[in-house]
């Protein structure tokens, strides 16, 4: 089990957070990993924004730590398959 995390959001990360979650043309995909990052940002634990979110436990875990190592560039851009 994972123990608490703490996120460091930027007042501009958290604008730029914010603006992909109320732009009506951003992906759905950017969306929800956006508001993962706000909701842990805000202290929320990891129950309350997989309800919030509707994603699974991995996933919030996934975007956190993506988070973290690349920042919010790293969100808007998929992996290579």
């Amino acid at each position: 089990m994972r123990s608490g995390i703490s996120l460091s959001v930027t007042d501009s990360d958290r604008e730029r957070l914010q603006s992909i979650i109320a732009d009506r043309n951003s992906r759905q995909k950017h969306v929800w990993r956006a508001r993962i990052l706000l909701l842990t940002a805000e202290g929320c634990g990891t129950v309350e924004i997989m309800r919030a979110a509707g994603v699974a436990k991995t996933a919030a875990w996934r975007w956190q730590e993506r988070f973290m190592r690349e920042g919010v560039a790293g969100l808007l851009r998929d992996k290579t398959r």
